[in-house]
């Protein structure tokens, strides 16, 4: 894991020394499955999830045999809560990225085979680019590049696109693979991110659209921020 301890007999060790130490009160567990989310087949993140569950279960069964049943126990994410939440164990979900969706979340596959960006959520995060040359016939630059996104997780994808390709970017700039020539110097194009959190953290504005109009201006209150 991230952080934290794995074994029964190391979580109500450390439980205890809470429980113990003034000032402060053993509520519960942290739970959340980072490592997990991300798994493309739903088999394989099913699989890795029972295993997981199970020592979170333990762990729980472990608390309450020394009367320290913990009220909360937390995890679960945009890739993983259909498991945490029909476990009988976790009373709270810590999903997010569903909201906005990304690139990354968009490819993992549901239990019928689909991305998961195809029916159970929608993208709803955006990064509206310009179309700023075209010196090659074959490829395109846009004005967004490493500044104005995260690419840890991979680049974007063209939004409702499938005749152009964004294939890698500099600071300020962007390359899309333009095979037939059709981009026309500024034609906006919408990218979705590979990874929506540390998108945003990079922008002051969230520009809300409903039916191709601007309804709203939400300010990224924790923009540049490191926790």
């Amino acid at each position: 894991g991230r952080c934290g301890v794995k074994t029964r007999e190391e979580v109500v060790e450390i439980s205890k020394a809470i429980d113990a130490a003034p000032g402060l009160k053993f509520t519960g567990l942290q739970a959340y499955q980072g490592a997990m989310q991300h798994i493309d087949s739903y088999n394989e993140r099913k699989a890795k999830l029972d295993a997981a569950i199970g020592q979170v279960t333990d762990a729980v069964a472990g608390l309450t045999a020394v009367g320290l049943e913990p009220e909360l126990v937390s995890g679960g994410g945009t890739g993983s809560y259909y498991f945490e939440s029909n476990s009988g164990i976790y009373n709270e979900l810590q999903c997010g990225s569903y909201a906005f969706m990304d690139a990354d979340y968009g490819r993992i596959r549901d239990i019928n085979g689909n991305r998961i960006d195809q029916g159970e959520w929608e993208n709803a995060l955006f990064i509206l680019t310009s179309v700023m040359s075209h010196a090659k016939p074959h490829l395109a630059v846009v004005d967004a590049g490493l500044k104005a996104q995260s690419v840890d997780s991979g680049l974007p994808f063209v939004y409702g696109r499938d005749d152009v390709k964004y294939i890698k970017c500099s600071d300020e700039h962007g390359v899309v693979e333009d095979p037939d020539g059709v981009l026309k110097i500024n034609e906006k194009l919408k990218l979705v991110p590979g990874h929506c959190d540390p998108t945003c953290n990079v922008h002051d504005w969230y520009v809300g659209v409903r039916n191709g109009k601007v309804e709203t201006l939400w300010p990224v209150s924790a923009r540049g921020k490191a926790f």
